[in-house]
């Protein structure tokens, strides 16, 4: 029987080729392909308390271990997917210290978001074997094969590596989602991104230039400004260094922002509200800072603002469809070269620790990505 798992040196268009002809020769009913290798995860066996400036991959290896384990069977309405890239994002390591929402039992698969090609599907999936696709959860994707149902799976182009398959959904998705569809981002009005150099940071700088407006973006440092840069901003402003609510309302002469992407919150937020237009919209994306913050709601009124939130898996229970019409909306945003994912580092999947270390230790920028040789 041909082998459908392929290896990351294929390029996209080599690899669907070659699950094609494996599906059509080797398959018969197009179901399922032969599994040529044991299957292997990042398995957590006791959760890990995250914090420590350093130490943290040790830590990681204490709890979580790439081991052999059972096949994935595909879900009715879902497929089996070749792992082919792994994003990393903040929640993973929530997930492994048992403080994420979520609360899978031992031993789990931790990994949000994954890209790869589908080599099996249930009776109900959409999908076929050797569609290369994109797929998001709460875990699972740190792995070398990942069960995932129709809902959470998408296709990505020939044209797109798997790298930037694996680091593209979560980030366009929140920051197209939260300036899009939460706070209407208009041509020609200014936008104010904090943590700028981040992954949800980068996206919401290159979908805010690509939706027409001037982009302000702060960092902590000038090596992290330089990826904000890279990533579009128009105007670069180190927080550590400058007060940048008076920075902003210097470049608006004196007006404030109309919208401020915020992922950080704590005191962070606090100093948005001095710095914001009249009738501007304050996104709240997360809280990275580890303080939720509060706002007077006097404030609210006498400046006419919107604090708006946005929960975007929430999109996946209560209005799926538009999580789907997203994705195609961002592969035109890529295919026409006005975003494009910045990838801080690809490593190993077997070097997952000393990668979810550089998030937590804040060593790294944009994007990490895993992959499996």
């Amino acid at each position: 029987m041909a082998a459908c798992i392929t290896s990351l040196r294929h390029s996209p268009a080599e690899r669907s080729l070659s699950n094609s002809d494996s599906e059509t020769t080797a398959l018969g009913s197009g179901r399922r392909c032969a599994y040529h290798h044991p299957m292997k995860a990042w398995r957590v066996h006791e959760h890990g308390t995250m914090g420590a400036k350093t130490g943290t991959a040790s830590m990681l290896r204490s709890v979580m271990r790439w081991e052999e384990c059972v096949d994935p069977t595909p879900p009715e309405d879902g497929v089996v997917i070749d792992v082919a890239a792994a994003g990393l994002n903040f929640p993973d390591l929530l997930l492994i210290a048992g403080k994420y929402q979520a609360n899978p039992s031992f031993p789990f698969v931790p990994g949000m978001e994954a890209a790869g090609t589908i080599i099996a599907v249930g009776a109900k999936s959409k999908h076929r074997v050797g569609q290369r696709v994109l797929t998001n959860g709460i875990w699972g994707a740190f792995a070398t094969r990942m069960a995932a149902q129709d809902v959470y799976t998408f296709e990505v182009p020939n044209t797109m590596s798997d790298v930037d398959a694996a680091a593209l959904h979560v980030i366009y998705q929140t920051s197209y989602m939260g300036l899009v569809y939460r706070c209407n981002l208009q041509p020609g009005e200014t936008l104010l991104v904090h943590g700028g150099s981040g992954g949800v940071g980068t996206s919401a700088i290159q979908i805010g230039k690509a939706l027409g407006a001037t982009v302000i973006a702060t960092a902590s440092s000038e090596e992290k400004l330089e990826v904000c840069r890279r990533a579009g901003a128009d105007v670069l402003i180190n927080y550590k260094a400058t007060d940048f609510v008076s920075a902003v309302k210097e470049e608006t002469s004196g007006r404030g922002a109309d919208v401020i992407y915020d992922p950080v919150g704590g005191d962070v937020f606090d100093q948005s509200s001095r710095c914001i237009a009249f009738g501007g919209r304050l996104l709240v994306i997360g809280f990275a800072s580890g303080r939720i913050p509060e706002i007077a709601a006097n404030r609210i009124l006498l400046k006419n603002i919107s604090v708006v939130g946005l929960h975007w898996g929430n999109y996946y229970k209560r209005a799926p469809e538009l999580v789907h019409k997203t994705h195609e909306r961002i592969l035109a945003l890529y295919e026409s070269q006005k975003i494009r994912p910045l990838i801080c580092a690809e490593r190993a999947m077997g070097q997952l620790p000393e990668a979810l270390a550089q998030i937590a230790e804040r060593r790294s920028w944009g994007k990490l990505v895993v992959v499996n040789q």
